[in-house]
């Protein structure tokens, strides 16, 4: 397992007790290398939407907890946040809240010479995602040439 997975992993302990006493779900957690700087995102989400004073009280207790198991030696940045409306979607409890809501697909490679695609989200299982296009039809789209998965904004 990669370090930056068993970070995740270990954040993710963390945080149970603190989201669950706030009502409160893990959306996802990122360790990523941006330039020069680790950054730890935790994205969480609840029904009534995230609120600034959400992401602070969650922000406040997990780094106490951080400091506390001290298991990343890297100097990194904490980031706690919502997923925001064009939440990108990774698994499947993710997919599964989507059904009946539109996403946009980046993929790849081109799939008849177009690398995106907009359509409802209509299922999906562990090889795929199958769309409705805006004119009915529907696409299938294998999951291994999906780069990414987002829900569109509408404005």
């Amino acid at each position: 397992m990669a370090k930056h997975d068993v970070y995740v992993k270990k954040t993710e302990k963390l945080l149970e007790s603190i989201l669950g006493e706030n009502q409160i779900e893990l959306y996802d957690i990122e360790y990523v290398k941006e330039g020069s700087n680790w950054y730890l995102r935790v994205f969480i989400d609840k029904e009534a939407g995230i609120t600034i004073d959400d992401c602070e009280l969650v922000s406040r207790a997990l780094s106490d907890e951080l400091d506390k198991a001290d298991f990343i030696p890297d100097s990194y940045i904490l980031e706690v946040s919502s997923p925001g409306l064009g939440r990108q979607l990774k698994k499947d409890k993710h997919f599964e809240k989507s059904i009946g809501e539109e996403v946009e697909i980046k993929l790849y490679k081109p799939i008849d010479k177009q690398k995106e695609w907009v359509g409802t989200l209509k299922s999906f299982d562990a090889q795929s995602l199958k769309i409705t296009l805006e004119d009915g039809t529907d696409m299938d789209i294998s999951r291994k040439d999906i780069a990414l998965v987002r829900l569109t904004i509408d404005f």
